[in-house]
């Protein structure tokens, strides 16, 4: 695979992931404040992912899954299918 097209899908996946957590979180009607406090994050840093920014790292979309109550795998998941 070419390099620009792999940079490419891993924008999409940042993207994808950033929406799902957007998604998720609003699903629960709780601000990003609220999810960032309960995944010990800053509140930017939430902002940051939902507008696929940045990547997370795996420990950081563990504790966010968490304080969302859904499992990493199924967020990269869907990530992956869009």
């Amino acid at each position: 695979m070419h390099i620009a097209t792999m940079c490419r899908v891993r924008e999409i996946q940042k993207s994808a992931i950033g929406r799902i957590l957007r998604a998720k979180r609003e699903g629960l009607g709780i601000s990003q404040e609220v999810l960032a406090e309960r995944a010990e994050v800053d509140r930017s840093y939430v902002s940051i992912l939902e507008r696929g920014l940045k990547s997370p790292t795996l420990e950081t979309l563990e504790k966010i899954c968490r304080a969302l109550g859904t499992l990493p795998e199924r967020v990269i998941e869907e990530a992956r299918k869009k």
